[in-house]
């Protein structure tokens, strides 16, 4: 009877572990799919600024290296 009493006991404590490591491992799904939202639209405003800063070099009058008039 004892060795059926801590068979039982070794099972309670697994199944007690693996109901945390299920909430652990969902809290952390979570985040990372958060996280990884956040960088695809972060990486979208980079791609954006970046190419609006080379519509803006293109447009601009005279090189960027070029020294201001009063020099």
């Amino acid at each position: 009877m004892s060795d059926a009493k801590a068979l039982n006991d070794r099972i309670d404590v697994l199944e007690t572990r693996l109901t945390f490591q299920d909430e652990t491992i969902e809290t952390l799904n979570k985040t990372i799919t958060a996280q990884w939202l956040k960088i695809d639209a972060l990486a979208r405003q980079v791609a954006a600024l970046s190419e609006r800063l080379q519509e803006a070099e293109a447009s601009s009058p005279g090189s960027a290296n070029e020294p201001p008039p009063h020099y």
